[in-house]
């Protein structure tokens, strides 16, 4: 009976241990199976198709960007400023109640087109329009000094 016992307790221990095994075995192969997937994750592959539409996706505000400023951005306009030492050394003409630019056309360039001498005028002195205010300062253009 001793040696019966003996090797019922001796195959209980093996079968425990062989248990614990297959289940260290398994959580080690399942571990090394979830580090595999978790490290070997797949590569994005792009067709020759797909790089010219994320190139171009890619580009296209830039190219947007240079044609708007190569279009807009060359149209710098230089005025003169009345404390300038241009406006100084030019002839400027104050403007008084009462006149207007054809006024000042005939007065500045009586041999000329009063509509020619306008023209210069409102371009000369970046006027929005041809109205003219009291007190108002004009830079006369350099052909009529």
């Amino acid at each position: 009976m001793i040696d019966n016992s003996a090797d019922r307790n001796a195959a209980r221990s093996t079968a425990r241990s062989t248990v614990g095994r297959s289940a260290n075995v398994r959580s080690a192969n399942e571990r090394s199976a979830n580090e595999r997937s978790a490290v070997a994750a797949p590569r994005l592959r792009l067709t020759r198709r797909g790089r010219v539409v994320f190139t171009s996706m890619a580009a296209a505000p830039l190219v947007l960007a240079a044609a708007f400023f190569a279009l807009n951005g060359g149209m710098a306009t230089a005025t003169v400023s009345p404390g300038s030492p241009t406006a100084q050394s030019s002839n400027v003409v104050t403007v008084t109640g009462g006149q207007s630019l054809w006024g000042l056309a005939e007065g500045i360039a009586p041999n000329e087109d009063p509509r020619e001498v306008i023209a210069q005028l409102v371009h000369t002195n970046a006027l929005a329009s041809a109205e003219i205010h009291p007190g108002q300062r004009l830079v006369v253009p350099e052909q009529y000094r």
